[in-house]
Order: C-alpha cells, then sequence, then structure tokens
C-alpha cells in the first residue's frame, strides 16, 4: 500500500475521527433475565447513547463464560455467550410461547428456553429462515461444529476439563467423534442454533447502532482459557504436555502492582506451528471478530512482541522468561488475508520500545488511563498534556474502580494535585475526570458507564486478583440523572466529538 492510501484509509477510518464513548459490558444492561441481553434494553441503550451525542459502545469479550463469569476466560474466543439472547425477539419471530416470559427465568430455566425456541423453530421456520440457518452452519464451518461437539461432551462428562475425558476423546481420534457427532447429534444442532440466533440477534443490535453512527467496539483477549473449544480442537498451536496440560503458562514478571508477579494460566501459543500454517487460526478469529465488531481492542498487546513464559510448574510468575513473538508477520498476514483492521491496542503497563514500534508500524491507537495520570511525575505518558491524536483516553476501564470511589480514596496532597492539575474544574469527581477525558486531543474518549452515573464505592466491574465478586455490575434505568443525556451532549458538541 502507498503512503498515500495508507493516508486515505486513515482518514476514512472511525478510528481517527474525533468521538466519544461508553464502556459497558452487555451483562450490565438493565432487565429482568439473569443478566442483560440483546433484547429492548440494548436498543434503548442505543437511544440513550444517540439522545448524549456518543458514538462509541465499548464492551469486554461476549463470548460464553465458565461458571466464574469471566468474560477473560471463556469456553470459545469465537462463539456468543447464549445469556446475551432475547427471549422477548424469539417469542416475536414466533419460536417461544409467551407463556414461558411470564415465568421467572434463572439461568438453568433460560437454557430451557433456548431448547424449546429450537424446537419451535422446527415446527414454524420457512424456507428462508431454514436457508439462513444452514447458511450460517456453512459459513462458521471452521468453529461452530467442534464447538457444539466440544460443549455438548462437556456436559456429558460433567463439566471435566478436556484434558480429563476419556483418551480417544482427549486425543480427537476421528472414529470416536464420529460416533460421538451420530450419538449428540440433536443436541449439538441444537448449540449450532443457539449461535445462529446469537449472531442473528446480535447483527439487528449492531445495525441498529451503525445506523445512528454508533461503532460497536469489542475486546479480544490474546490468549486462550486451557479449558476451551480451540484448546481441544487445535491441540497442536499450543504449548502442552503429552496429558493435555500446559507445559508453560501466560502471565506478566514481577512489577510495581505485584511483587510475584500475575501468573494468569493460559498455555502459550506454538507460534511455530501457527506461522508454518499461515496463521489461519488467527485469520478466522479475527475475521468473525469483525463480524460482530466495528473495531476490536487487543487485549495485552505487548505480548505480541515477545511474552511472560513460565513454567506451569512455577507458583507464582516470579521465575519466567521473555519469548519473542512473531507480531509483525502475524498482522502483515492478517492485513493481506482482511484488509485494515480497526484495531485500539492495550498496551498498558512497562512497554518497552520494541512494542510502541510494532503498534506504531501498523498505525494503531494506544490507551492513555487518567487515572494513572497523577502520580507526579510531569512525563507520566497518560497525563493529558502529553496525550497524542493517536490514542484513546479513558477515565478508567472495567479493571479501575469508579473514578468516584478512586478519586475518594486518594490521599488528600493527591487529591489536591489533581484539582491543581485540573485548573480547579467547577464540576466535582467524576465529571472533572470525564469533561478532561473528552477535552483530550485523543480521537476517542471513552468512560465507564458507572462514572456517567457518578457511582462510588461498590460498583466496580473487575478487581484484578479477586476471584469472587467480579463481573456482576448492572446499572438501573432509574440511576440515570434527568438531565444527563443534555448534560452529556453539550460537552460532546463543547469539545468537537459529535459525528453525528
Amino acid at each position: 500500500m502507498t503512503q498515500a492510501s495508507e493516508q486515505t484509509t486513515r482518514k476514512k477510518s472511525p478510528l481517527h475521527q474525533r468521538r466519544a464513548g461508553v464502556i459497558l459490558h452487555p451483562t450490565s444492561l438493565p432487565g429482568k433475565y439473569p443478566q442483560g441481553d440483546l433484547g429492548p434494553d440494548a436498543y434503548r441503550f442505543v437511544d440513550f447513547l444517540n439522545e448524549c451525542g456518543l458514538s462509541v459502545w465499548q464492551m469486554l469479550p461476549v463470548g460464553p463464560t465458565h461458571e466464574d463469569g469471566s468474560p477473560y476466560m471463556g469456553l470459545s474466543v469465537d462463539a456468543g455467550n447464549p445469556g446475551f439472547i432475547s427471549l422477548e425477539l424469539l417469542y416475536q419471530w414466533g419460536w417461544l410461547k409467551q407463556d414461558l416470559l411470564k415465568e421467572s427465568v434463572s439461568a438453568v430455566k433460560k437454557k430451557r428456553c433456548l431448547i424449546d425456541a429450537y424446537q419451535g423453530f422446527l415446527r414454524r421456520n420457512n424456507p428462508q429462515q431454514q436457508q439462513a440457518l444452514q447458511q450460517f452452519i456453512a459459513d462458521q464451518a471452521g468453529w461452530l461444529e467442534d464447538y457444539g461437539l466440544f460443549l455438548v461432551l462437556r456436559e456429558h462428562f460433567q463439566r471435566q476439563t478436556w484434558n480429563q475425558w476419556p483418551e480417544f476423546y482427549r486425543h480427537r481420534d476421528p472414529e470416536t467423534l464420529r460416533r460421538a457427532r451420530q450419538q449428540f447429534r440433536d443436541r449439538i444442532n441444537e448449540v449450532c442454533f443457539e449461535q445462529f440466533v446469537f449472531f442473528q440477534q446480535w447483527a439487528l443490535l449492531k445495525q441498529y447502532a451503525n445506523e445512528r453512527q454508533i461503532q460497536m467496539v469489542g475486546d479480544m483477549p490474546i490468549f486462550v482459557a486451557h479449558d476451551s473449544a480451540e484448546v481441544w480442537q487445535h491441540q497442536e498451536y499450543f504449548d502442552l504436555q503429552a496429558d493435555g496440560l500446559p507445559r508453560t503458562v501466560a502471565g506478566v514478571p514481577p512489577d510495581y502492582f505485584s511483587r510475584t508477579g500475575q501468573r494468569w494460566g493460559n498455555p502459550l501459543y506454538r507460534w511455530d506451528r501457527m506461522a508454518k500454517d499461515h496463521f489461519e487460526w488467527w485469520i478466522e478469529r479475527f475475521h468473525v471478530a469483525f463480524t460482530l465488531y466495528d473495531a476490536v481492542r487487543v487485549d495485552h498487546f505487548r505480548g505480541f512482541e515477545a511474552f511472560w513464559e513460565i513454567n506451569a510448574r512455577e507458583e507464582t510468575a516470579m521465575n519466567g522468561r521473555w519469548v519473542k513473538a512473531p507480531g509483525e508477520a502475524l498482522f502483515a498476514t492478517l492485513r493481506r488475508s482482511i484488509g485494515e483492521l480497526p484495531i485500539v491496542v492495550e498496551d498498558l503497563g512497562t512497554i518497552t520500545p520494541e512494542v510502541h514500534a510494532l503498534r506504531e508500524q501498523f498505525g494503531w491507537p494506544g490507551m492513555k488511563i487518567l487515572q494513572f495520570a497523577f502520580d507526579g511525575a510531569e512525563d507520566n505518558p497518560y497525563l493529558p498534556h502529553n496525550h497524542i491524536k493517536n490514542c484513546v483516553v479513558y477515565t478508567g476501564t472495567h479493571d479501575n474502580d469508579t473514578t468516584l470511589s478512586w478519586y475518594e480514596d486518594l490521599p488528600a496532597h493527591t487529591q489536591e494535585y489533581i484539582m491543581q492539575y485540573l485548573n480547579h474544574p467547577s464540576e466535582p469527581m467524576p465529571w472533572a475526570l470525564v469533561e478532561c477525558a473528552f477535552r483530550s486531543v485523543a480521537d476517542w474518549a471513552i468512560v465507564p458507564m458507572q462514572d456517567l452515573l457518578s457511582l462510588g464505592k461498590g460498583h466496580r466491574m473487575n478487581t484484578p486478583g479477586v476471584t469472587e465478586g467480579n463481573w456482576r455490575w448492572r446499572f438501573q434505568w432509574d440511576q440515570l440523572p434527568t438531565h444527563l443525556a443534555e448534560k452529556v451532549r453539550g460537552m460532546v458538541v463543547q469539545f468537537e466529538r459529535d459525528v453525528q
């Protein structure tokens, strides 16, 4: 691509338009079900964003989760979480009885409703709907059938991790899997139908948002959970022992935040095998992601330049080593296969010049977190006077406390320093920091929904390193102040982030 064409693409990219938006995971939407979903409240939230003049809806990964609910350690990187499926829409489509919507719907009950909806689909679908289902199965053949088989076998073996299954299942013996597909065909078909419904409902919501100039932004974890369809399906791409357990695992070394580092436990990639296959696994993964989203935040981007390798026998991340990764070759291959990649790079923490060079080579924006800015150092990259246009500024992310709670926990002298830096704003926290983000030269400014609602303690989405009580936060419509949309739109217009 020539320099002129690269500049033209850059000008047209939504990432390089001055925008503002919100982080809100769909689980946090209001509603009467165990978690938020893709039904009426999701459309109402899009309307709220539109009323505010906001044009970015960023969320966390939307795949099916394990029992802890973490979207970053899912059962699949390609599948959608069936918990997001709207039962109201299934009723409108004629596949679910209305009386089921009147009952109290637990997570278990919702699974039963999805099975009932599949039976309703089989009884009432027209030729166009049946053709659409078959086309979806064909289009997603690279992952869908194996995901369905993985999920069904996991249920059959009482949710044991795949490496604990009987040997022929664990090692994917072709004849064993053929018989399993026959034995569990009905249940696999139900799983495929659930994914068909998820992707259809998602596409409708995305279309509704895009028609209102709102970009849907997803999140791609770099690593994959060991107990996932992808690791079972592609064991050759992961650094595993003969028994299926990881030989090495991912994490980060000791730093200011943790004296023993972070041992995440994800199996590491066999990058040599992936490169030999021309990164086909990554091409499919990004293709599915860009089916769902207008842009994607890539988590732990520095791991594409070099990753922290920990022997799986180690209990902490202290005794690891940095190992080079083929990020440049990977992204060049992805660009040739897919085209321009609308990516936001998570480049937080201690980042080397090589990581910066990799990001800059492809022209992707990095992240600036205002809650990290006020340590007293003038060269702190998160301070607004050090921002550049090609970045995304956040007050905080899903891993931070709410801005109000963060501020209230600071020492008095730090609070005073922040207010002096912000020129003693008339607005209290969190709005002083929200305005600071909107005022930044950064192309995009994103704030968590909690900050728009001025929420304090007890409303954070996730506390890193803590295993209990995360991923559960939800807001309610009655928490919205009367003039909130008017106030936000005023800031969007004032700081020239209105793209409508």
